[in-house]
């Protein structure tokens, strides 16, 4: 007898439906998987004739077939043991066709018949919703519970399973409560009231978060670069729920979820350490996985001690910050991960460490000060909006601390003013489809970054007498208009350029 299971595989981030045809027929015992499968599918014969052998059913000793449909779409993971061992038993009469007819089935077997959870669970709920139910493990239930418009059918075992199918055991669509999710408040351990002085600093990355710019940050060892990175997701907007639904996507892919964390609610950060390869940044591999970019989607990638990457690495970096995607093409498919994040690298000013520090000598020659900071291409530096000088922090301000009664300003109080920037720029692009200033395009320039005649006088003598390159160009007018915003205002102001323009470091003649 022939039956028909529906399934579902991921390809990169997203889903696709597969049908798994088992046909049962006389011959020789043999048990074959077509329909490209990999080796961890081609396995699942082991794992569903164990899991049948040892939970009471009996194994078909006859000519077993199972195809994959559709062929040429590779399958990939260890989901589609709970659907093979199913079109195994409705082929056997066991069950009847009508009781998969409407319901997708995934899930891993283990040898005594138990189900565990399997990455990217989220894509294949978001696939299959309005349309389908889903029956999975019981450890995936609350992850795809997420998706509004589903029925989820969380079991345990494979008995189990077989008996909800049959109509014979009763299992309560799983719920998840997704208010509460978002509900929950972000963790205050890392906020910008612990960084005392540092102003200028301070200023430059919530500007940075008001408009979505990559940052680069100059400075010796100890002044505060990475502490001040670290907190930069605390000053950044809330997530939104689409938000959350593509960053768990993500996660789950790469099996960072736990089950008591279904949803990715906080923005992430990921802090890479340089040694890392560019399979592991940007993603791929043998196994195509996503990397770095991709799980800081919609939060921040912090790269410490930039020029110590391989400089291949870094330079992997530049389609996925232009286009938010990572495209990864293989002889079997081509796969795109998201990966629009806030790109915040830090290096200092030389080997040592110490070029144009007040307190300590430079040891370094002008050449090695060229060679190191030259690791940085200059593709990539087009891409860095704020360059951002960082210098040591005197101990008399470490000591008094800034602010009002020696306490430096909130990240909650800084959150809401880079909440209210972002809302004027969701505001003034929603017919453009992008969201914040970092992703204005040069037409987009054009249209909202205009100019009065101070500030294009302004503007044409920095571009002169600092030796602004025209790649410069676009990003002080992009930064310009989200200090704009910040201060409410309509129209870039003279002001506002001015401060565009000083966090433009790197780009002044001679400093590279």
């Amino acid at each position: 007898m022939l039956a028909k299971v529906t399934s579902a595989v991921l390809v990169g981030v997203e889903a696709y439906p597969v049908e798994v045809e088992v046909d049962i027929g006389g011959g020789l015992p043999q048990f074959s998987v077509v329909g490209l499968p990999d080796a961890i599918v081609r396995e699942s014969r082991d794992r569903v004739r164990a899991a049948l052998k040892n939970t009471g059913f009996s194994f078909p000793v006859k000519k077993i077939t199972v195809n994959l449909a559709p062929a040429g779409l590779k399958k990939e993971g260890s989901g589609l043991d709970l659907p093979i061992a199913i079109g195994i038993l409705v082929a056997e009469e066991r069950l009847k066709p009508d009781a998969v007819a409407g319901r997708v089935l995934v899930g891993e077997l283990s040898l005594d018949g138990r189900l565990k959870p399997i990455p990217g669970i989220l894509s294949i709920g978001l696939t299959c919703r309005n349309t389908h139910s889903l029956v999975l493990p019981a450890g995936n239930a609350a992850e795809a519970a997420v998706v509004e418009g589903l029925a989820v059918y969380p079991v345990h075992t494979l008995p189990e399973a077989v008996e909800f199918l049959d109509g014979r055991c009763a299992v309560s669509p799983a719920t998840v409560d997704r208010e509460a999710l978002f509900a929950v408040p972000p963790a205050e351990d890392e906020d910008f009231r612990d960084v005392q002085g540092q102003d200028h600093a301070k200023r430059a990355l919530e500007v940075a978060a008001a408009g979505g710019h990559n940052v680069l940050m100059i400075g010796p060892p100890g002044s505060g670069k990475t502490m001040l990175a670290r907190r930069l997701p605390g000053i950044l907007p809330p997530m939104e729920q689409a938000e959350a639904i593509e960053t768990t996507q993500v996660h789950s892919v790469a099996g960072l979820l736990t089950g008591g964390n279904p949803l990715v609610t906080t923005r992430p950060f990921r802090a890479p350490h340089h040694s890392i390869s560019d399979a592991g940044l940007i993603g791929g591999g043998t196994v195509p996985r996503p990397g770095e970019v991709s799980l800081a989607h919609h939060g921040v990638l912090f790269l410490d001690e930039a020029p110590e990457f391989k400089r291949h690495v870094l330079d992997g970096l530049r389609q996925p910050l232009e286009d938010g995607t990572v495209a990864l093409t293989r002889v079997s498919a081509s796969l795109r991960y998201p990966a629009r994040v806030m790109l915040v690298a830090a290096m200092n000013p030389c080997p040592c460490g110490y070029y144009g520090d007040r307190t300590r000598d430079c040891v370094c020659s002008p050449n090695q000060v060229r060679k190191y900071r030259a690791r940085l291409s200059g593709p990539l530096l087009d891409r860095l909006d704020i360059h951002l000088d960082v210098p040591p922090v005197p101990v008399r301000e470490l000591t008094q601390g800034s602010g009002r009664e020696g306490q430096a300003e909130s990240s909650v109080s800084i959150r809401a003013r880079v909440a209210a920037a972002r809302a004027r720029q969701a505001a003034r692009y929603r017919q453009d489809g992008i969201y914040s200033n970092a992703q204005l395009k040069p037409r987009h320039v054009k249209k909202y970054c205009v100019l009065d005649q101070a500030g294009r006088e302004l503007l044409e003598q920095a571009m002169t007498r600092l030796g602004f390159s025209a790649r410069a160009y676009g990003r002080i007018l992009r930064v310009a208009r989200t200090i704009a915003d910040l201060a409410g205002s309509d129209r870039i102001e003279k002001g506002h350029l001015a401060e565009a323009i000083q966090y433009r470091s790197l780009d002044r003649r001679g400093d590279l």
